[in-house]
C-alpha cells in the first residue's frame, strides 16, 4: 500500500499511463480545437453566472427559505461548482496533462466527478421532495428540517466518497492492463461502478415522476386538464434533458469498459461527450426555476437593475419603463397550511 501512494508524486506516471492507453500523445493545436476550448470555457462561465444568480435570489429573499427552494439552491451550488471544476479541467488538459503528477491528475478528475455527481444527486433529492410534496401532500415544517438537511448532506457525502475513491486507492497505478482508456489512471471497474450508480439514480427519478403522474391523474376536480398538461410538460422536459445530456457520456463509459485497450478510436473523443453532459448543469436552473414566477422575478431582478444603471434608455427614448412589482407568495409550498386534500398543480408556479 505504501508503494502505491509513493507513486502519487511521480511526474512520469501520468505519461506512462497515457502512452499505454492512447494511440498518440501528439495533439495539434488547430484553430478548430482552440475555438472549441474557448466555447467550452464560455459555456462553463455561463453555468457559473446562471447558478450564482439563483443562489443570490434564494439567499436574499426569506420567502425562498422553504424546503423546495433550498433544494434548488443546493442544485445551483453543485452546478456552479461543476462549472468551475470543468473550467479547471479544460485549462489543465491537452499537453498540460502530461506534466501533472498522479495526485494532481486525481484532483483534477475527482473534482469534476464530485461536482457532477452532486448535481445528479441533487436532481434525485428534488424528485424525492416533489414526490413528498405532491404525492403525500406534505410540507416540510420546522420539525422536518433535519430530514431535509440530512438529504442534502447525504448527497454531498456520497458524491465526495464516489469522486474520492480513486485517490484513496481504487486506481490502476501499477496495473496498466486494468486501466480505462478514457480516464487512464482509473480502473475500468470504477468506471463501471460510476455508470451503474448514475443509471440507478436515473431509474429512481423516472419511478418517482411516474408516481407523481399517477397521483395527479387519480386526483379529483382540483386538478384540471391544463394543470395535468403542465405537469406532464415539466416532467417531459426534466427527464428528456437529463437523458439527452447524460446518455452519450454513459454510453462512452460503458464502451470504455467493454473495449480492449486501443480497440475503439471513438474513446479518444470522450471529452466531447463529457462537455455535452455539462449542459445539464446549464439547463437545470432553467428547468426547475423558470416555471416558478416568483423565483424567476427574483433571479432577473439584478439583471434589470443593471439595465437601469446602464443608461435608463427606456425613459430617454420615450418607451415605457418597466418596474418589478413586490413579490407575493404564489407557490403551494409557501401556503402549505392551506393546501387542499388533493394536490393542486399551478402551471406558473409549481416546480416539478
Amino acid at each position: 500500500m505504501g508503494s502505491l501512494y509513493s507513486e502519487y508524486l511521480n511526474p512520469d506516471k501520468v505519461l506512462e499511463h497515457y502512452n499505454y492507453t492512447k494511440e498518440t500523445l501528439d495533439v495539434p493545436q488547430t484553430l478548430s480545437r482552440q475555438v472549441a476550448l474557448v466555447l467550452i470555457i464560455i459555456l462553463c462561465c455561463a453555468i457559473v453566472v446562471e447558478n450564482v444568480l439563483v443562489l443570490v435570489a434564494v439567499a436574499r429573499n426569506s420567502k425562498f427559505h422553504s424546503a423546495m427552494y433550498l433544494f434548488l439552491g443546493n442544485l445551483a451550488a453543485s452546478d456552479l461548482l461543476a462549472g468551475v471544476a470543468f473550467i479547471a479541467n479544460t485549462l489543465l488538459s491537452g499537453s498540460v496533462t502530461l506534466h501533472l503528477t498522479p495526485v494532481q491528475w486525481f484532483a483534477r478528475e475527482g473534482s469534476a466527478f464530485i461536482t457532477l455527481s452532486a448535481s445528479v444527486f441533487s436532481l434525485l433529492a428534488i424528485a424525492i421532495e416533489r414526490h413528498v410534496a405532491i404525492a403525500k401532500v406534505k410540507v416540510y415544517g420546522s420539525d422536518k428540517s433535519c430530514r431535509m438537511l440530512l438529504l442534502i448532506g447525504a448527497s454531498w457525502l456520497i458524491s465526495l466518497v464516489l469522486g474520492g475513491l480513486p485517490i484513496l486507492g481504487w486506481n490502476c497505478l501499477g496495473h496498466l492492463e486494468s486501466c480505462s482508456t478514457v480516464l487512464p489512471l482509473y480502473t475500468k471497474d470504477y468506471v463501471l461502478c460510476v455508470v451503474t450508480i448514475f443509471s440507478v439514480i436515473l431509474s429512481a427519478i423516472v419511478v418517482l415522476y411516474v408516481r407523481i403522474y399517477c397521483v395527479v391523474r387519480s386526483s379529483q376536480a382540483e386538478v384540471a386538464g391544463t394543470q395535468t398538461l403542465a405537469l406532464l410538460k415539466t416532467v417531459t422536459i426534466v427527464l428528456g434533458v437529463f437523458i439527452v445530456c447524460w446518455l452519450p457520456a454513459f454510453s462512452i463509459l460503458l464502451l470504455d469498459y467493454a473495449c480492449p485497450v486501443r480497440a475503439c478510436p471513438i474513446l479518444y473523443k470522450a471529452h466531447y461527450f463529457f462537455a455535452f453532459a455539462t449542459l445539464n448543469s446549464l439547463l437545470n436552473p432553467v428547468i426547475y426555476t423558470w416555471r416558478s414566477r416568483d423565483l424567476r422575478q427574483e433571479v432577473l431582478r439584478p439583471l434589470q437593475c443593471c439595465q437601469k444603471v446602464a443608461g435608463g434608455r427606456g425613459q430617454q427614448d420615450g418607451t415605457p419603463h418597466h418596474r418589478l412589482l413586490p413579490l407575493r407568495s404564489s407557490s403551494s409550498l409557501e401556503r402549505g397550511t392551506h393546501m387542499p386534500s388533493s394536490p393542486t398543480i399551478l402551471e406558473g408556479n409549481t416546480v416539478v
